[in-house]
């Protein structure tokens, strides 16, 4: 009887001739792509547990010219964006037979290194998700490496030689921007974050566009440097604590739902005011947090699952060209606003 572990020097051929087929079914049988019978593949995997078999990935993935591995460069965990964005992602991958090589780059003199060493890994692809592949250290890392795919995932890039899946942030903000205007705010204060000189998003100013062609006056607008809820407070708070109510905005407009919850935070918790009856808030992205009882966020919500999908249609697509795509989320109306 076999204990569950793995018995040493039992081989493809041994499983096999347990199975009553060849070696090439056998193969066959481990890659979740190949065209083998239900029935013969589990007849397959039944010998390969009784024998305690387990295949040589590293080996099959060198007689093969793929590897299904593909590196996830990511950063700014402070953003609960990016762990939705990761978990839709790999479970995708997953999903269809892929692997994940994960890095995060802690910061943004990391960024250029990290991806140097990514390409030097035998992945089918690299995907970038994060603030800090602006377009400068993208053309760096193209001179010095090739890369079979670059991917930049929700988010733009004007980089010729990346791939770019993300939402259509234009659409979006517009979207937004009308909800505000039909609900009746006069006094928007836009909360960005950081701006970077390319690759980064597009909200804050097509909101500002679209407010002036409606209003005919630009908003109040304010950054915070990084996607993190504590920043996004102090920020607030700073911005607004000294001001009376006819000083205040009636509704704060945030890049993402993480700058949205500090917001939200020090409304309530800093200045002693209620959302949103004294100042109104929305969002972008739809966290899980933005749902909860302590927010009800009004948000834009992504369809990041949608785009994990088509990210893996890429990697399993022979051509590299005209694969930029951005998707269509939909408003999420909460009590927020």
């Amino acid at each position: 009887m076999n204990d569950g572990a793995p018995r040493q020097n039992v081989t493809a051929d041994d499983v096999a001739a347990a199975a009553g087929v060849s070696r090439w079914t056998v193969n066959r049988a481990f890659k979740k792509e190949a065209s083998i019978s239900p029935k013969t593949r589990s007849r397959v995997m039944e010998a390969a547990q009784s024998l305690g078999y387990v295949p040589d990935l590293h080996a099959s993935a060198l007689a093969s010219t793929r590897s299904h591995l593909v590196a996830v460069l990511i950063d700014d965990f402070a953003n609960p964006h990016k762990l939705v964005m990761l978990e839709r992602l790999t479970r995708a991958l997953r999903r269809r037979g892929w692997d994940t090589l994960l890095v995060n780059t802690l910061d943004p003199d990391d960024a250029a290194p990290a991806l140097m060493n990514a390409s030097q890994r035998r992945v089918d692809a690299t995907i970038l998700i994060g603030l800090q592949f602006d377009d400068e250290v993208l053309r760096a890392a193209h001179k010095a490496r090739h890369f079979k795919k670059l991917i930049i995932f929700a988010r733009g890039s004007e980089d010729p030689n990346t791939i770019s899946i993300c939402v259509d942030d234009e659409a979006a903000t517009r979207e937004i921007a009308r909800y505000v205007l039909d609900r009746g705010y006069s006094a928007p204060l836009y909360l960005a974050g950081p701006r970077t000189t390319s690759a980064h998003l597009m909200r804050k100013e097509t909101f500002v566009r679209a407010w002036m062609e409606s209003r005919g006056f630009q908003p109040e607008s304010v950054s915070v440097e990084a996607y993190d809820p504590l920043l996004s407070a102090e920020v607030v708070h700073e911005t607004l604590k000294d001001r009376t109510p006819a000083e205040r905005p009636d509704i704060i407009v945030c890049e993402n739902d993480a700058l949205a919850l500090g917001a939200i935070d020090t409304i309530r918790h800093g200045l002693g005011l209620k959302v949103p009856d004294d100042i109104a808030v929305i969002g972008f992205d739809d966290v899980p947090q933005a749902a909860s009882p302590n927010y009800r966020l009004t948000t834009y919500r992504q369809p990041i699952m949608e785009m994990a999908n088509y990210l893996v249609d890429i990697l399993e697509h022979a051509d590299t060209s005209n694969l930029d795509r951005t998707f269509l989320g939909r408003l999420e109306v909460r009590e927020s606003a």
